[in-house]
């Protein structure tokens, strides 16, 4: 069983100083429970040293590596699965390629795309965005927790909540129903990440004991 309640995606910043490694770090230390490694801008040469040094660091903490959208990084490095948007590669592809113990997660943002992810055999759902989102350029118009609860009543997999969630949002996400929260901003936003990604699990933790 995958635990998808804090789920951190990765990014650099060389301006600010860190990297895909640095932010992979300090998610470990702060109680991340799933990591994907998304990267639009480098070469596959690039993309392969970083996933290999990203499966290390995950393999040793015992956490789920996701890779985004390449299949063939997926592949090479021996990640847990990969995730997809609606217009990467269509998922019964990718299931034939990486096989049926591989993590499968697809974008939705509508209950007929949902819909469609979980009949085509989607692990989980990416489900956003949700708020509006300083990370994702093309990341769309925010959906809002309506549709987010409108999704999870609809499907029978995970709903992993993305797109401008942090502290003061948390409680109206999961009140919704999402199974877990995927993150970039509210981690990399903060001058100490890893205190940033505690808190974040801690009030994850303690709402999700309350709730259940």
């Amino acid at each position: 069983m995958v635990d998808f309640r804090f789920y951190v995606i990765t990014a650099e910043n060389i301006e600010k100083g860190y990297s895909h490694l640095d932010l992979a770090q300090a998610a470990i230390k702060g109680g991340v429970t799933l990591i994907q490694f998304r990267e639009k801008n480098k070469s596959t040469r690039e993309l392969l040293e970083i996933g290999f040094k990203l499966r290390e660091l995950t393999f040793r903490a015992k956490i789920p590596l996701i890779v985004n959208d390449r299949l063939d990084i997926a592949l090479a490095i021996g990640s847990e699965g990969i995730h997809i948007g609606q217009e990467d590669m269509p998922l019964t592809i990718a299931r034939k390629l990486l096989g049926p113990k591989k993590i499968i997660g697809v974008s939705a943002r509508n209950i007929q795309e949902a819909i469609e992810a979980e009949r085509s055999g989607a692990d989980y759902l990416g489900v956003g965005p949700i708020f509006e989102t300083p990370s994702k350029e093309d990341a769309g118009e925010p959906i809002g927790c309506q549709t987010l609860r409108a999704i999870k009543n609809k499907v029978r997999i995970p709903v992993v909540a993305v797109g401008g969630v942090n502290l003061a949002n948390l409680e109206e996400i999961f009140l919704a129903g999402a199974d877990g929260v995927a993150v970039i901003s509210a981690i990399t936003g903060q001058a100490d990440m890893v205190k940033a990604a505690k808190e974040m699990r801690e009030k994850i933790d303690k709402f999700l004991m309350r709730k259940g």
